[in-house]
Order: C-alpha cells, then structure tokens, then sequence
C-alpha cells in the first residue's frame, strides 16, 4: 500500500534550486506541488519512481487477493459455474483498472462500487480504490463512496453469503476492513497537507525575514538620511548666507570679509565634523559600540544660538529649564535638533525676521520646545525642499514619545512647537 514518508524540506538545496533525484522519491503529487522539474522537462502528471514502485505493489496485492477470492468462489457451491466466471473476469478487469487509479481517482472509485457489488474477486481493486480516493480527494467524496460501498455489503452477503463464516461476521469484518482503509487514507492525506503547510509557513518565513530586512535597510537609509539634514543643514545655511554675503558685498570692508570668511571655515569645519560624528554614531550602532564624540544636547543649545547670531540671525533665546544637565540625553539632544531645524527653516524662509526659540518644562511635566518667527520684511524666494526638514522632525519626536506641530501665526510668521516626555 502507499506510503507516506515523503519529506518537502529537503527537496531543494540551500539556494531554493530543485534536486532532480529527490522527485524520484516522492509521490507525484507532492512533488508537483512542490514543482520539482527534472532534466527540465514538465514533470507535472507524470510518475515519479515512488510512484510505479507503489503501483507495482498496489497492482500485485489486489491481484493476490482476487486469486485467493477467485478460488473461493470457484470452490463455492452455492455459486453457479456462470456466475462464478463473471465473477473472476471483472475482478480481473478490476485489477488492471487499479494502474488508473492515479488519474482519475474519483472516477475509478466510483465504478468500483457496483463492480464490488457484482464481484467478490474485486475486492482487494475496491479497497485500493477507496485508498485512493481518500489520499487525493477531500472527505465528503471518501465519505459518499465509502459510504455507498458499506451501504451494500449486507445485500452482498445475503445474496452470496459466505460458506465459511456466519452473516454478521462477513459484514462486521468487511466494514472494518473499509473503515481502516479509509482512516488510512486519510491519514496519509493529512499527512502531506501538513507537510505541505509546514514547507509553506518556512517559505513565508523566508519571505517575511527577507521584508523585514529590506524595511530594516529602508529605515536605516531613512535615519542617515533624516541625521544628515539636521545636522548639516544648519551648518550649510550658515556657509549660504556668508558665501551670498560676500558675493553682493564686493566692496565690504577688509575686516568684514576676513570675519565672513572665517566663519565660513569654521562652518565647513564643523560640517566636516558633523559628518564624520553621523558616520561614526552608525557604525558604532551597527557594532554595538559607543562614539567617540557626544551627541549635543540641551546644554548645546546657548552655543547653537550664538553660532546664529554671529551669522547675522537676530535669536532671542528664552530658557526656563533650571539645570539643562539634568535632562535625558535622548530628550535633550531631540530638543536641540528641533531648535536647530527650526532655526535653519527661519533663515531661509524668514531671513531678517527676530527668531524666539523658548525651553520650558520639568521632570513629571515634559519638555517643550517653541521656535517662532514674524513674517520676513522682505520677498523671499521660494527655497527647494520646503518641509522635509518639517517631516524628519515629526517622526523624530513621535519616536520619542512626544508630538510636534507647526504652521503659520494667526498674527503672521511661522511657530514649530514640540513637547517632549521627561520622566
């Protein structure tokens, strides 16, 4: 009978590439599920080496058993001579339709109902049959013909009653005999769906950690990049606005220039190091490692005000938080990115205009953060890129814990306000 130690997890090598001789090994069935292709040819339908050894086995037990009954009913008296070759021809028929079995196993099963009826030499070809049908069909079928099959074993026995054993005997066997045939069958059956289900959550498996990989490389070009534009584009607006200095103002004193080109250096100085501490700060996460240089925080902030006025920024800075040391360093240095954002966004969009960056909060109550501008005294052009900065900004403070919203004064200008936990 069929066997069911078919295993789908190593039917393909490490790279997802079929082995051809594994198909040889499994049920046809499974093996085009599993679409394993030898030689390159289409495999699907055919028979696999597993499978002609099975049938040979199927073919040869149902032969075996219709010479045992054959010669019972020969021996029978109370079977006519006549009825007694009927008998063996279509048990013999019977037989060779057992090698038909795999392509039509609804079909087969079927006609072996009446014809187990007719003849007691196709019985081992009916068992098959239902076997069959069991492992390649669902229940309700397996239910319907096995059923019909049960239904007419007690006329079977009474019109042809055994001579060598009583009537409730012959039944009550022949039942369990087609009740353990079918629970066979259907154990085989669920067997493979489980495995096929198993080979199916592993593919998924692989897909989800290939998704997961993939989001987790997007999220970490995402931090570069969001990183890259708080830090940087601070310290490139100051080179903007010294650089168009000079360009308009040729003729601005010796002193003047030297101190705009020094600032200038020194912008592109720190950029350089702004730059080399975000490269560092990665790869000391992905090493698990800490970075040489701090990260700012709040104590930063009066620095990063004055680095804005030297540029020709008019900051007043407001800050009510007593001792700046005493906030989380991931509080804090999310606060002087807002601050430093929102002061990037106030020179380029507002340039002239007084900025007002306010600091307020204590442990237990949070920590906000307010950048606020009029409107500019002047046209301003529109600048490339307007609200990325915004973006970052939101999914940096949400990430920590808090929220930030911004927009237009109702008496003109612009406001960033961020509120931050600090616990």
């Amino acid at each position: 009978m069929e066997a069911s130690r078919e295993t789908t997890g190593d039917a393909e090598r490490g790279d997802g590439t079929p082995l051809p001789w594994r198909r040889r090994l499994l049920p046809s069935a499974v093996a085009d599920e599993l679409d394993l292709d030898p030689e390159g040819r289409p495999a699907r339908g055919r028979r696999t080496a597993r499978d002609w050894i099975v049938d040979f086995a199927c073919f040869f037990l149902a032969v075996f058993l219709g010479l045992i009954l054959a010669e019972q009913v020969g021996d029978d008296p109370n079977t006519p001579t006549a009825l007694a070759g009927v008998d063996q021809v279509v048990g013999a028929l019977a037989c060779a339709g057992v090698w038909v079995r795999r392509r039509w196993p609804l079909g087969f099963a079927v006609a072996m109902v009446p014809v187990g009826f007719l003849s007691n030499t196709a019985t081992g070809a009916v068992m098959i049959a239902i076997f069959t049908l069991a492992v390649h069909r669902p229940f309700r079928y397996v239910a319907r013909v096995a059923g019909a099959s049960i239904a007419l074993v007690p006329f079977f026995f009474w019109l042809r009653p055994d001579p060598e054993s009583t009537y409730a005997l012959s039944v009550a066997f022949t039942v369990i005999i087609t009740a353990t045939v079918v629970g066979w069958g259907m154990f085989v059956r669920s067997r493979r769906q489980l495995l096929m289900s198993l080979r199916e959550r592993a593919l998924r498996a692989e897909t989800e950690a290939a998704l997961r990989a993939e989001q987790a490389q997007r999220l970490a070009r995402e931090a570069i990049a969001r990183e890259m534009h708080d830090v940087l584009a601070h310290r490139l607006t100051l080179l903007s606005v010294h650089a168009g200095a000079l360009e308009f103002r040729p003729d601005a004193p010796r002193e003047e220039i030297a101190r705009a080109a020094g600032v200038i250096r020194e912008s592109a100085h720190e950029a350089l190091q702004d730059l080399r501490e975000i490269i560092g700060v990665l790869r000391a996460a992905d090493h698990g490692e800490e970075s040489g240089r701090p990260q700012p925080t709040l104590a930063a902030l009066d620095t990063l005000v004055a680095e804005s006025r030297e540029a020709g920024m008019k900051v007043t800075l407001d800050n009510r938080v007593g001792d700046a040391d005493s906030v989380p360093a991931s509080t804090g240095r999310t606060a002087y990115r807002i601050a430093q954002e929102g002061l990037t966004n106030a020179r380029k969009h507002a340039p002239g205009a007084e900025v007002a960056v306010r600091v307020s909060g204590a442990p237990g109550e949070g920590l906000a953060v307010t950048v606020s501008n009029p409107p500019p005294p002047g046209d301003v052009p529109h600048v490339p890129g307007s609200g990325q900065g915004l973006i970052g900004l939101t999914e940096r403070a949400t990430l920590a814990g808090g929220t930030l919203d911004h927009g237009p004064r109702p008496e003109g200008g612009f406001a960033v306000r961020a509120w931050l936990p600090w616990g």
